[in-house]
């Protein structure tokens, strides 16, 4: 798969896997909406009930910027379809992003009323790969 068909891939996702690892390389995984601008991924930190905005994943960048995400497409009565996409780079944490807020918003109606709010991970991808059946 090239690089070009595995952004593709990677942007018609609604839902990614970010991987992350804290400083002495104890590895992190959670689920992670999104908005793909150019080679840059962000998310940011909504208002959805958690204990605190301080999250692991953000703490972990901070920590070791390295990342990869995951996207996939997996139907159980045909194999063929099936594909994945891994999107590897370095994060960072932003106090905000306008610009990424936008990009959010406008890829997921639930932050229509409730934009996220919090603090901002960037993700300057350097390599796209994948497979697909």
């Amino acid at each position: 798969m090239s690089p070009e068909e595995a952004r593709e891939r990677f942007a018609s996702a609604r839902c990614v896997r970010l991987a992350t690892a804290d400083a002495a390389g104890k590895p992190h995984i959670v689920p992670l909406v999104f908005a793909l601008d150019g080679d840059t991924i962000y998310s940011a930190v909504d208002p959805k009930p958690k204990k605190t905005t301080d999250l692991k994943r953000l703490r972990n960048v901070q920590a070791n910027p390295r990342v990869s995400l995951l996207a996939d497409h997996y139907a159980d009565d045909d194999w063929d379809v099936l594909w994945w996409v891994r999107a590897d780079g370095l994060g960072r944490v932003l106090d905000g992003s306008e610009r990424a807020r936008e990009l959010l918003r406008a890829r997921y109606d639930q932050y229509a009323d409730a934009p996220p709010d919090g603090p901002v991970l960037a993700i300057a991808v350097q390599r796209w790969s994948g497979w697909a059946a």
